[in-house]
């Protein structure tokens, strides 16, 4: 096998075992915030823990608020694009 195809199909197998890692990672999200959200509320958890787990909910909450943002404004302007192709105009 060259060099160029080993890279290739190495590369290839890399990006796989990091995609099934990643879905392994994305079911214990349910996990992970019941984890935080019990650590925030917990009043026998030192202040410095349940300040960190408050400002991780809202960090994460304000990230999956830009993400809907923009995925809002990526359809639209996918929406947008269709129907000038549809209507035959061009840029």
């Amino acid at each position: 096998m060259k060099i160029r195809e080993f890279q290739s199909d190495y590369r290839t197998a890399r990006r796989e075992a990091v995609r099934q890692a990643t879905a392994r990672l994305q079911q214990a999200t349910g996990a992970a915030a019941s984890t935080v959200m019990k650590l925030m509320v917990d009043v026998n958890t030192p202040a410095v823990v349940r300040l960190r787990a408050a400002e991780c909910i809202f960090a994460n909450a304000n990230k999956a608020i830009e993400l809907e943002d923009i995925e809002a404004r990526v359809a639209e302007l996918e929406r947008a694009a269709e129907a000038r192709d549809a209507s035959g105009v061009r840029r």
